[in-house]
């Protein structure tokens, strides 16, 4: 069955190019890959733009996420259950997420990953994917690559915007907005929420049958304003999400019980920009905090707590050499907080681009870190994007990445140890890709291949022997990413990706978690008034730390219809075949589920 199904997608995905995601994205401006303001068919690095209509298919953006070639994603049971992201098989927590361009990692948790349960879509305007190691330009936590999270911005004009749905597990969703754009600047004010009776985080096939409910309030603004001798723009976005979970057995996996997590997260920053010399110099200064307060709670009494923050400063200058030769160059500090213990790390960098010829884009830079509490580490990367005729473009990246240990790590000690390990390294990595785009019919098809390889040494883990954590891994992951498109008409499209991922550790065994195959199809129709989409998604089988994990495939749809100019009726069903399947051993997933709503537009 397996082999019919990978012969059935590499047919297609060869046949009928697709994948707008990643190839339909020329006239996208990307700062994540460049910290320059760099259109996406111009930069090296692979990039996948998840925008605001994919986006409005789904209700947490955790599902458009999944959609991306290279991307693997878990979920400890749907509505809540702890959620991570992992980039070309590295692991989550060397996943970097920035919101808005500020850093949200979780400084509390053991490794500093993020947790994407809570991020709802209706505050997101897109979501950029950097695939491969972003040190150079982001610092620790970027190995695997960068998941940039935008929240929307005002139109011109004063106006609101809302929507409304309902639907399977005794789930209802809303939100509204009210945004004004004008000469000077623009704001924008939103809320959303989402209450759900969800299904039972353990799985329902294991005799587990307690419903476990998410709740969650996410409030996002949002404004820039002219001041004459620069800009001043300010983003703060806040969550207040509580969800039931079942408590872990060693032996059986999961456990029915009366446990709840309630989280609370803010974010924010506030920046200042301004040119000079005609606009040749441009300035920026920025403020970047994020807290998080977490709280569990069994049987309704206080089981565990955390609270920790991140603050970020920064300063960069971006220099317009010529028309087509630009440096970027910056500091920052980074300040981390959680149980009592802190840390920091003093990081700067150069990057330059240069344009020797027309269609050939030349990216090199190098970064220095200096932390408290590891040392130094300095990383470099180089990219090249050559676009040798109006078809191909050439691109690559190479370059290597690194991770401070956490506070968790350097402070944690069991077993008889009295001291945390005081030799605890950064880890570290060093990899490249290579690709080629190849565009057909007139622009109205595409097909993408990517080749990657990466190393990372160091990689911390746990450890009896030193009653902590200690430098104990080494992972090698290489893989394929195939991508393509096709507009079959102006109003129908098809698109489609497939990952190939080889993975092991130094040991030469495996990793958990991790599937060698997994692909994405979409058939999608937007005919002015009507508007659908019908989507497959398929992982492979993976191994996870308490057995294998079967591989599934999920399809989904949804349909829209413009009532009005600005009032648009909507449907949404997820898991049309009913599969029942795991993402993480032990936990369960939603069956067959249908949503209805309606959205109030500008």
């Amino acid at each position: 069955m397996k082999s019919v199904f990978y012969t059935a997608l590499l047919s297609a995905v060869f046949a009928t190019p697709a994948y707008s995601q990643t190839l339909d994205t020329s006239d996208t401006i990307i700062v994540t890959g460049t910290r320059l303001d760099t259109p996406a068919s111009e930069t090296g690095t692979a990039v996948a733009v998840i925008g605001e209509a994919e986006l409005e298919r789904t209700a947490f953006a955790l599902d458009a996420i999944a959609t991306a070639p290279g991307v693997t994603v878990n979920q400890n049971g749907a509505f809540g259950g702890a959620a991570t992201v992992r980039i070309r098989g590295a692991a989550s927590e060397q996943t970097l997420v920035l919101i808005d361009s500020v850093p949200v990692n979780d400084p509390t948790s053991p490794g500093g990953g993020y947790d994407f349960a809570s991020l709802d879509t209706a505050q997101i305007e897109r979501i950029e994917l950097l695939r491969g190691a972003q040190s150079t330009l982001w610092g620790t936590d970027a190995i695997g690559g960068v998941v940039n999270i935008v929240t929307k911005r005002a139109a011109p004009g004063l106006g609101v915007t809302g929507f409304a749905e309902a639907g399977s597990f005794g789930t209802v969703r809303g939100g509204a907005a009210i945004e004004g754009g004008f000469e000077q600047g623009d704001f924008r004010l939103g809320a959303s929420a989402v209450s759900s009776d969800g299904i039972s985080k353990a799985d329902e096939a294991d005799g587990n049958t307690e419903d476990d409910g998410y709740d969650a309030v996410t409030l996002a603004g949002r404004g820039r304003y002219e001041l004459g001798f620069g800009e001043l723009a300010a983003t703060v976005r806040y969550v207040d999400s509580e969800t039931e979970f079942d408590s872990y057995g060693a032996v059986t996996g999961t456990q029915d019980g009366d446990e709840v997590s309630k989280t609370t997260q803010l974010s924010g920053a506030l920046t200042f920009t301004n040119t000079a010399f005609s606009g040749a110099l441009e300035t920026m200064i920025q403020v970047a905090a994020a807290d998080i307060d977490r709280e569990s709670f069994t049987n309704g009494v206080s089981s565990f707590g955390s609270q920790g923050e991140r603050q970020v400063y920064r300063y960069q200058g971006t220099w317009n050499l010529t028309e087509d030769h630009r440096l970027a160059f910056g500091a920052e500090r980074e300040d981390s907080s959680a149980g009592g213990d802190s840390s920091t790390i003093d990081g700067v960098f150069v990057l330059l681009e240069l344009q020797p010829l027309d269609g050939l884009v030349l990216t090199g830079g190098v970064r220095h870190d200096e932390a408290d509490r590891f040392g130094a580490e300095t990383t470099g990367k180089f990219a090249v994007s050559w676009q040798l005729t109006d078809q191909v473009r050439l691109r690559g990246t190479a370059g290597t990445g690194f991770k401070a240990p956490t506070l968790f790590q350097t402070t944690y000690v069991c077993c008889g140890a009295t001291e945390p390990n005081a030799d605890l390294r950064a880890e570290t990595s060093e990899g490249f890709d290579v690709g080629v785009e190849y565009t057909l019919a007139g622009g109205r098809a595409a097909v993408e291949a990517t080749y990657f390889d990466q190393t990372v040494e160091n990689q911390i883990g746990f450890s009896f022997a030193v009653g902590g954590y200690e430098n104990i891994a080494r992972v090698d992951t290489k893989g394929v990413e195939l991508a393509a498109r096709f507009a079959i008409t102006e109003a129908w499209s098809l698109a489609g990706n497939y990952t190939y991922i080889e993975a092991e550790d130094g040991q030469g065994g495996g990793l958990i978690r991790l599937p060698e195959h997994s692909a994405y199809g979409e058939l999608a129709y937007d005919g002015g008034r009507w508007g659908g989409a019908l989507s497959v998604r398929h992982n492979g089988e993976e191994q996870d730390s308490l057995g294998p994990v079967d591989a599934w495939t999920r399809l989904d749809a949804s349909a829209r219809y413009d009532l009005t100019d600005r009032m648009q009726l909507y449907v949404r069903g997820e898991n049309l075949t009913d599969e029942q399947y795991q993402q993480v051993f032990g936990y369960g997933t939603p069956g067959l589920s249908g949503y209805v709503g309606v959205r109030l537009t500008r």
